[in-house]
């Protein structure tokens, strides 16, 4: 139940935040009124709050993943090393600064990487949830790749978006292979 977000496909889960964040008839507006009698914001239509709640749906999707992932890794070290610590008379902030941190760093900065890698390809989370709107706001280099080649006609625009993510991604790519334990020549 804990990993269901991730699980999910992204299809039925960003249209259903769309449903649930909808201004006139969504269910978190529906509850805010009917449980405070305050009128809920725009949620995908106020600039404001579009891309928060873009962040939010993506934040929600993909947590219970990375979640389980440093929790597999913080459940692989060895509890000798906390009783050791114990022992030796660290406080909990101690155990996490000088065991646990030292144990899972490896498997943190993977894990970012990872996810910063996933997170600028995402095109299904803003294209569904808000179009790239309100007022052009919610783009990410994907959609905003979309847009200019497909809405606006402009191939060469839409290419050279895309491609704007190249210095960002080949580096990290690299950044990944080696400390993944593979060569790059």
């Amino acid at each position: 139940l804990f990993i269901l977000p991730w699980a999910v496909p992204s299809i039925p889960t960003i249209l259903s935040f769309r449903w649930m964040l909808n201004s006139e008839w969504g269910m978190l507006n529906g509850m805010l009124w009917d449980f405070f009698r305050i009128e809920g914001p725009y949620w995908l239509v106020d600039p404001k709050l579009a891309l928060s709640s873009a962040i939010a749906v993506h934040i929600w999707k993909y947590l219970p993943f990375w979640t389980l992932i440093l929790m597999a890794g913080r459940s692989a070290i060895p509890t000798d090393y906390y009783e050791a610590a114990r022992i030796d008379g660290a406080s909990r902030m101690q155990m996490f600064a000088y065991v646990t941190w030292p144990q899972i760093r490896n498997l943190y900065v993977t894990s970012t990487l990872l996810s910063t890698i996933w997170t600028l390809g995402d095109f299904n989370s803003i294209y569904l949830l808000t179009g790239g709107g309100p007022n052009e706001l919610t783009h990410v280099l994907a959609t905003l790749g979309v847009r200019y080649a497909f809405r606006l006609q402009e191939l060469d625009m839409g290419v050279a978006t895309v491609m704007t993510a190249l210095p960002i991604l080949v580096p990290l790519v690299f950044i990944l292979i080696r400390r993944l334990g593979g060569r790059v020549e």
